[in-house]
């Protein structure tokens, strides 16, 4: 259901039923200031700027925690925060150290028990909630699901840097590739002046 209304007046972006209780969905996400962070030129325009994104984004999670994460009404003890773009998730929360001697932004949600996900992500994660709660009490398991996907959070930094180096490794290929076709060329090029040298003398001999 779109757009759940709470008591309080507060509206979540979407409710997902897992069961006889909801599992409530975020998609609003402080993506100025990650331009921000992304387009800043200069090495200390960019440790400020990262500096304010992290806050936004931690500041953003306790709202969610705070607002939408109420059992009393039937909501699960949890909620999934959703970030609209796959590299965005991959700077918030697949990069993301911690910083500054506090914590991540990752480390940071799990404590509220909101799940950063991504378009990519966000059945995966899904599927790990309803695993987690099927046939049993979501109080009893909901430290075991945070658990689990956490773990997946590390298998997708693990997928991520070994496809970084195949990344590279096929760029270095291409570039060996580029380099020997033209040399390639090059030698064509010779064969070709040879080739024509010589047929002038075959012409001036006849």
């Amino acid at each position: 259901e779109l757009q759940y209304c709470f008591k309080s007046g507060e509206r979540v972006d979407a409710v997902i039923k897992v069961g006889n209780k909801l599992v409530c969905v975020d998609s609003k996400f402080p993506l100025e200031s990650f331009t921000r962070y992304i387009n800043a030129e200069t090495e200390e325009d960019k440790k400020r700027s990262k500096r304010e994104f992290v806050m936004a984004v931690k500041q953003h999670i306790s709202s969610i925690a705070d607002k939408y994460i109420v059992p009393d009404e039937g909501t699960y003890d949890f909620a999934l925060m959703y970030i609209p773009a796959e590299n965005v998730y991959y700077e918030s929360v697949i990069k993301d150290d911690d910083f500054s001697g506090d914590k991540s932004i990752f480390s940071h949600a799990i404590a509220k028990k909101v799940i950063p996900v991504s378009p990519n992500s966000f059945y995966a994660y899904l599927q790990v909630i309803i695993l987690g709660i099927k046939g049993l009490r979501i109080e009893e398991k909901t430290q075991e699901v945070i658990k689990t996907i956490s773990a997946l959070r590390g298998n997708m930094v693990k997928f991520i840097e070994d496809f970084e180096v195949l990344g590279t490794h096929v760029d270095n290929i291409k570039t060996s590739y580029e380099r020997a076709e033209k040399r390639l060329d090059k030698f064509e090029d010779k064969l070709a002046k040879i080739d024509a040298i010589e047929q002038k003398k075959i012409e001036n001999v006849e």
